[in-house]
């Protein structure tokens, strides 16, 4: 799960504007792709590997076209990424957003939701070190360690499901509905304490907010159900508390000394449950098709010669669940790579970009490599404070998921050509809409782990946040 992930409660932010609320100003005609303008993001997600491609080409940073014809800028190489992820005059509160500040971002913008969530996001210094320490504390490494035995009894009861689906599809399932999606939502949903009539339409709800072709009557609706159906977990919990996040952020809100708004309640909610699932439902989905797109990587991790882990470290350098995370603001102009970014333009953390960059990777960044061992770390968790509170979590989830899948399906491989999956409706996330398989051999339940078991990623794993 990364903070990369989150979109907005609906709820105002400490800029005094709630989400889709400012005036709706006529936006500017996007540019033309050349590489002396600013380059035009696709909000429909196609051809995001060929954006980070051209980005990354372009420079360190890159000014952009985001929907609705605002300007704004990707900071795409790793080295520069890096240093502006920690930068002390680059904040993530939306106060600093010039353009939503000055009334010139329309009514409904898609992007609006990420800027102005109230929670860990959105926030610098002090308040963002109060609205992330419960998220730590119920992500710590202790107890990402005690889920396994739960993680793995949730992915073996989803593979033993996968047989019969495939016979009502006709020999074919779709992974990402399948198996992709359930396993870390129902993780998520019950270290967070969300119950199962809620989980379904919060899955729903969070990638109509993430997707950058809607309209922006459709982006207001989903806010709003949003809040709601979360206001009504939040009321459940009150009425019958547990040993969950919700419940725990519940007794900060409702404490003599409230430590948090009920407007930071909902998007920490928000934050927490979107990127707690969609995040790791992407990398999964990712690390699967590159390796049944070439078996001998698959094979190289299944004889041991690699483990679990390489292939999940290396899915996340080169094919990021998150592409291009909104946003952080410069409170001064800056100099990134002789590119001038100014005071208050909208950056985008460009880690599809980013991890691709040869000067870190080599010439061959663009191959999919789990022997690969860079001179670097990839930044797809983020870096700094703001660094994802779930990246261990997520490294346990895919790790188990990948190993059990290909221990009971070893010969499962895609149902359809390469070319006929389609994107993701966004450029801020990376993956598919749909990963149809056909399962192949079922050795059914394993006896015992293969050549690089227990190699999944850990807790503990470098760079885990």
């Amino acid at each position: 799960m990364t903070e990369a992930d989150a979109p907005s409660s609906g709820t105002a932010s400490s800029s005094g504007t709630a989400p889709g609320s400012a005036p709706n100003t006529p936006p500017a005609s996007p540019s033309s792709p050349s590489p002396s303008s600013p380059y035009p993001l696709d909000p429909t997600g196609a051809g995001l590997r060929e954006t980070a491609q051209e980005l990354q080409a372009r420079g360190p940073a890159v000014p952009v076209v985001l929907p609705g014809g605002v300007l704004g800028h990707a900071v795409t190489r790793h080295h520069a990424l890096r240093a502006f992820l920690t930068h002390p005059e680059v904040a993530k509160d939306a106060c600093h957003f010039a353009a939503l500040r000055e009334g010139r971002i329309p009514s409904g913008w898609q992007l609006t939701t990420f800027a102005t969530v109230d929670g860990m996001t959105t926030a610098d210094g002090a308040d963002h070190r109060r609205l992330r320490e419960p998220v730590v504390k119920a992500l710590s490494p202790r107890r990402v360690a005690a889920l396994r035995p739960r993680v793995e009894g949730i992915t073996a009861e989803l593979l033993d499901g996968l047989p019969a689906l495939a016979a009502q599809g006709g020999g074919t399932v779709d992974l990402r509905q399948g198996f992709a999606y359930p396993l870390p939502m129902r993780v998520i949903s019950e270290l967070i304490g969300v119950d199962e009539e809620f989980r379904d339409r919060l899955h729903e709800l969070s990638g109509l907010v993430v997707n950058t072709t809607l309209d922006p009557e459709t982006v207001l609706a989903a806010n709003r159900e949003l809040v709601a159906v979360l206001a009504q977990v939040v009321a459940a919990r009150r009425a019958a508390p547990g040993d969950d996040l919700t419940s725990a952020l519940i007794a900060a809100c409702d404490a003599d000394e409230a430590r948090l708004s009920e407007q930071e309640l909902i998007g920490t909610l928000l934050l927490t449950i979107a990127a707690g699932h969609q995040t790791t439902l992407d990398l999964i989905i990712n690390a699967v098709r590159a390796l049944c797109a070439d078996r001998g990587q698959l094979e190289l991790v299944r004889s041991g010669r690699a483990g679990w882990a390489d292939a999940v470290e290396e899915t996340l350098r080169h094919d990021s669940p998150v592409a291009n995370f909104p946003f952080r603001y410069p409170t001064r102009d800056l100099d990134i790579g002789g590119t001038l970014v100014p005071r208050g333009s909208p950056v985008l953390a460009s880690y599809g970009a980013a991890g691709l960059d040869p000067e870190v990777y080599g010439p061959d960044a663009d191959r999919f490599d789990v022997t690969r061992r860079p001179a670097a770390r990839h930044l797809a968790f983020g870096h700094g404070a703001h660094v994802c509170p779930g990246a261990p979590l997520a490294r346990l989830e895919a790790g188990i998921a990948l190993r059990a899948l290909f221990d009971r399906f070893p010969d499962l491989a895609l149902a359809v050509p390469e070319a006929d999956l389609s994107p993701l409706p966004t450029f801020v996330g990376n993956s598919v809409t749909e990963f149809p398989v056909r399962l192949g051999r079922d050795l059914g339940a394993a006896d015992g782990p293969e050549p690089g078991a227990g190699q999944e990623g850990s807790a503990t794993s470098p760079g885990a946040g």
